[in-house]
């Protein structure tokens, strides 16, 4: 009884404030227990089991929306896709800013590994598009979720066209119980976090910050700019509201758990979870969730630019308008394509450096440099990237809203002549 009264007791509390406790109690654990290594196995399970589970939930519900949904692609797609690619190329205009606002000099004495480097653009696009028709059951083996959202377009129109009204309850069920399966998950966050704080610690320590100080305070700094006043603009521009609510609760629900698992694959079941808090129609956030997962890299861009800008002030190269403008479309565009390749954004470094005349050999010693802060860098791009597709799809969403002529929830934008009247 009382197991199950400690049980009760823990699913009833805020989930934000177990996630807050179970940091400072993996922060403690990995500064005074940095031996007891089995409680990182917490965060290896955790992480671990988000990253199985998502590709299966993306694939169901794209599937099972197609297939059972009334409504059809219609303009949220659009206006979606292109919140997703101004975001970026604005991010990248943001690190130019940011890179010669504060520029940074970088010890290039690390050994180099140019092997895996993708060569230029177009095979960036070229991996893309072999992902979109790669063999499905690999797709989702892999998490190639380009495949996963092709493949699953496909299967839910053929359903959709040809099935009964008993193979679309089946697939309901299908896709509730993989929901149900996910909250589950969901609801042990606190446990997987603390192991990954835990790791962390032990591991890490303080002296990364020490070393590469200014380097990782201008990549944070500038990320945290584009959550909290770029993204803020983008979304009261299109929506003509106070955006800071709509903004400040995706941060609350998304980033923290994004931040700690350092996966934009394992954080889409927990935009998912946020999507439907916020009302979203499930037809449209199970394709745009993974897809922003995809191609909404704005934090990506940032890394790009800024240790591109960094690696060339390093080395005295002048900086042209057109060299900068090239390098914020490369940002752009390899961002976007950084899910297909191995190591992620760290590995476009190289490509942005190019139109400087940058050699590869110097420019994967920056990359290495990037692994070395990624504890820090790769937590808060993946947080910037992963909220960013939960705040861009309920602002599509919610545009719709507007001129449907449908009200908007009033927790999150409340009219200030209704503000002024309630003082």
């Amino acid at each position: 009884m009382k197991l199950n009264a400690l049980i009760k007791k823990y699913n009833s509390a805020n989930l934000v404030l177990r996630i807050a406790i179970a940091i400072v109690l993996g922060a403690l654990l990995g500064m005074f227990l940095p031996s007891q290594k089995w409680i990182s196995e917490f965060g290896v399970l955790f992480v671990g089991a988000l990253k199985a589970v998502a590709p299966v939930l993306v694939f169901i519900l794209i599937i099972c929306s197609l297939a059972t949904g009334k409504s059809r692609l219609d303009r949220r797609f659009g206006r979606v896709i292109m919140l997703y690619l101004v975001s970026t190329l604005l991010a990248s205009f943001t690190a130019v800013v940011a890179s010669f606002v504060f520029p940074l000099n970088l010890e290039l004495t690390l050994p180099a590994d140019i092997s895996v480097v993708p060569a230029d653009i177009y095979e960036i696009l070229h991996n893309l598009l072999v992902n979109a028709v790669s063999n499905p059951f690999a797709a989702i083996s892999d998490a190639n979720y380009i495949g996963i959202l092709v493949w699953g377009a496909f299967m839910g129109f053929a359903i959709k066209k040809i099935a009964s009204e008993t193979t679309f309850t089946v697939l309901r069920d299908l896709s509730n119980a993989v929901s149900m399966v996910v909250r589950w998950i969901i609801n042990l966050a606190p446990f997987g976090i603390m192991g990954i704080m835990f790791t962390s610690v032990s591991t890490n320590g303080i002296g990364i910050f020490k070393t590469y100080g200014t380097l990782i305070l201008v990549l944070v700094g500038t990320m945290l700019f584009m959550a909290l006043v770029v993204v803020p603009a983008i979304v009261g521009l299109v929506l003509r509201h106070d955006p800071y609510p709509l903004v400040l609760k995706c941060l609350k629900s998304s980033a923290v758990t994004a931040f700690f698992t350092r996966s934009s694959a394992a954080n889409i079941p927990v935009n998912m979870a946020l999507c439907k808090k916020l009302g979203l129609d499930r037809e449209f956030y199970s394709v745009s969730i993974p897809l922003g997962a995809t191609v909404n890299m704005s934090g990506a861009a940032i890394t790009i630019t800024i240790m591109s800008l960094a690696t060339v002030h390093t080395l005295g190269i002048p900086v042209t308008l057109t060299s900068t403008i090239i390098v914020c479309l490369l940002a752009t565009i390899g961002a976007c394509g950084t899910s297909g390749v191995a190591g992620g954004s760290l590995l476009l470094i190289p490509l942005a450096c190019a139109p400087f005349g940058v050699s590869t050999d110097i420019a994967m010693q920056v990359v290495a440099v990037g692994f070395i802060i990624g504890v820090v860098q790769d937590s808060m791009e993946t947080a910037l990237n992963s909220t960013t597709d939960a705040i861009f799809t309920a602002t599509a969403e919610y545009a719709a809203w507007r001129k449907q002529g449908k009200p908007l929830p009033k927790e999150l934008f409340r009219d200030h002549k209704a503000k002024e009247h309630d003082a």
